[in-house]
């Protein structure tokens, strides 16, 4: 352990102080502990629709949309045969994954519906509309789809108002089909 002591700042201090990131920055993939990679596999592969890009076995295997490395790695190696945290514990509270179109965010939803996964919540935040749920190891997954920019809800001085609305389950279905 080093001698080097760092002073600690308030963090909201700290975060009012510190340049903003890139805007080219973007979060390129998530790793899941699983208990079972097989079934961790149906879901993401078999109901969500991800392909399988790569396998390690029993052990790990990635998972992507249009051929990209890997969206979602999913792997065994501190939980095999585990169970999920405990409520009340730290920790991911959820995955979101971006959907392109309100159209492919309706595809989702029928997905789910055929597969029986039971939805934990659906929203409409303004800026983007979302369906809450559970994979096999009770990680948390939100499906959204995010209105274009020009769209989103602002106050009168330009700032964000999001909102935590029902989304409306029924008008989502009325979407095409994604062929």
């Amino acid at each position: 352990m080093s001698d080097t002591v760092i002073a600690e700042k308030p963090a909201v201090a700290a975060a009012q102080s510190a340049p903003p990131i890139d805007p080219g920055v973007r979060i390129g993939h998530v790793h899941l502990k699983v208990a079972d990679l097989d079934r961790a596999l149906a879901f993401y592969c078999g109901v969500l629709g991800f392909e399988l890009i790569q396998r390690y076995g029993a052990q790990a295997a990635f998972v992507s949309a249009g051929g990209y490395h890997h969206h979602i790695g999913l792997n065994t190696w501190e939980s095999r045969g585990g169970q999920p945290p405990a409520r009340g514990t730290t920790g991911l509270y959820h995955v979101a994954i971006l959907y392109p179109t309100r159209a492919t965010l309706a595809d989702a939803l029928r997905r789910l519906i055929g597969a029986r996964i039971p939805l934990d919540g659906a929203s409409d935040h303004g800026v983007s509309q979302a369906l809450y749920l559970r994979d096999p190891d009770e990680n948390g997954i939100e499906l959204y789809w995010d209105r274009p920019k020009d769209q989103w809800p602002r106050t009168s001085d330009g700032s964000l108002a999001m909102s935590t609305e029902w989304l409306d389950l029924e008008d989502l279905l009325k979407e095409p089909a994604v062929t």
